[in-house]
């Protein structure tokens, strides 16, 4: 792992840029005088790592006390796209704007990206625990179709917090069973990407017994702020 940038931000959290491999990263760490949980925070279906909403998210958990990374998935951010990458975003913008189907696209494209995240998460995961900062246990916050997946192979996971605002696949639906960390699920109740009953579906179909959802009013970019305070006190629970 190698840090490219820093900076203190207001707040005192320590922002720090790194690249592990092809692999570019964000690191955020609290001001702290014993090594801190970890949180691993991903974006839905693989936006950048930059994005507002997410280094938002990401500041006000390190701010409580948790070291936070997000990483660009393949594809994603300042990473190269493939020329299958770039014919299945071309061919969901179309079949959004036309009003057709777009679950078998979503499926041909979003299936493979997980296949490519996880392992490149787990990577990233292993370099950070390595930090004299960071200790344990390790969190997951964001992307469902890539948290279902990393929740079931790696068990350095000790709880979760999924979104429901992004596509998964068939084969992370089938996986949810196999999910028994504590869970809390974000619902949006009017998402227009995301049908209501199959992501209630969803949180019926996990395995483990002690998951809670959160549902509120409003479309795929109107989760109220102060989930992310509800969030925090999740991990609190879990992790510290």
């Amino acid at each position: 792992m190698h840090f490219i940038s820093e900076q203190r931000l207001d707040d005192g959290v320590l922002e720090r840029e790194f690249t592990l491999g092809e692999i570019p990263g964000t690191l955020w760490t609290p001001e702290s005088d014993a090594p801190v949980p970890l949180v691993l925070m991903a974006h839905n279906n693989g936006l950048p790592k930059g994005r507002p909403r997410l280094v938002a998210r990401a500041r006000r958990t390190a701010a409580c006390g948790y070291a936070v990374a997000a990483i660009d998935a393949p594809g994603c951010g300042d990473r190269p796209r493939s020329a299958a990458d770039e014919r299945a975003r071309a061919d969901i913008r179309r079949a959004m704007q036309a009003g057709e189907p777009v679950d078998e696209i979503f499926e041909s494209f979003v299936g493979p990206l997980v296949a490519e995240a996880v392992p490149e998460w787990q990577t990233t995961l292993e370099a950070l625990l390595a930090l004299p900062e960071i200790g344990g246990p390790v969190g997951y916050s964001g992307w469902t179709a890539v948290g279902i997946r990393l929740a079931v192979v790696e068990p350095r996971i000790a709880a979760a917090g999924f979104f429901a605002g992004g596509y998964v696949p068939r084969a992370q639906r089938e996986e949810a069973r196999q999910v028994t960390v504590p869970l809390l699920f974000l619902l949006q109740w009017d998402d227009e990407g995301n049908p209501r009953q199959r992501a209630l579906d969803l949180f019926d179909a996990f395995g483990t017994k002690e998951k809670t959802l959160h549902a509120n009013m409003g479309g795929h970019v109107g989760t109220p702020w102060f989930e992310v305070d509800d969030g925090n006190r999740f991990f609190d629970r879990h992790l510290k």
